[in-house]
């Protein structure tokens, strides 16, 4: 775990990287599955669009484009104007949804700040090299968080049953030929 931050700002971080690319078997939508990397214990999944997907797998597959996609097009510009990506966090999850900052170093040694998907940011992140962070609150809530429709939840609540998350429901064989 990672204290990333100065005095009472400081946020709990936990190092991860992208283990596996999925589909969701119940809605179709692509998983990103980051684990942590001093164990592998810890996992977060996340939704993300298929251009995302397709822009991550891009990237682990070690495809080479003929022309450059958006994020090898912003890997080259924040290369040319000497930036750096120092790491991305994803760093907060509210009503279903993840946010991610990118953070770059400049020239000067300043950190710059850019809000981001986190989708966007971890395509990047594979580009660059740069550290995969993710708060330790974003972990704890994305275990909680069930994107199967409302009426399998509805069900569940009203037998008073507590239904393990989908992580805990899925084969190894549900990841798909991108497991690492």
């Amino acid at each position: 775990m990672t204290a990333i931050g100065n005095g009472n700002g400081r946020k709990r971080m936990l190092d991860m990287k992208v283990t596996q690319l999925t589909v969701d078997p119940m809605t179709n939508i692509p998983i990103v599955i980051l684990k942590d990397v001093a164990s592998e214990k810890e996992a977060v999944p996340i939704w993300i669009g298929l251009s995302e997907a397709s822009a991550i797998a891009t990237e682990l597959e070690k495809i080479a484009l003929e022309r450059p996609m958006t994020h090898d097009l912003l890997k080259n510009i924040i290369g040319e104007v000497g930036v750096r990506v120092d790491r991305v966090e994803v760093h907060d999850f509210k009503d279903d949804i993840f946010y991610a900052t990118i953070y770059l170093v400049g020239v000067d040694g300043k950190e710059i700040e850019v809000d981001s998907r986190p989708s966007d940011a971890l395509a990047l992140a594979l580009r660059t090299g740069a550290r995969i962070c993710v708060a330790r609150k974003v972990i704890d809530s994305a275990r909680l968080m069930d994107k199967r429709p409302d009426i399998a939840a509805a069900e569940a609540a009203a037998a008073g049953e507590e239904e393990p998350g989908i992580l805990e429901q899925l084969d190894d064989e549900d990841f798909g030929k991108w497991k690492m």
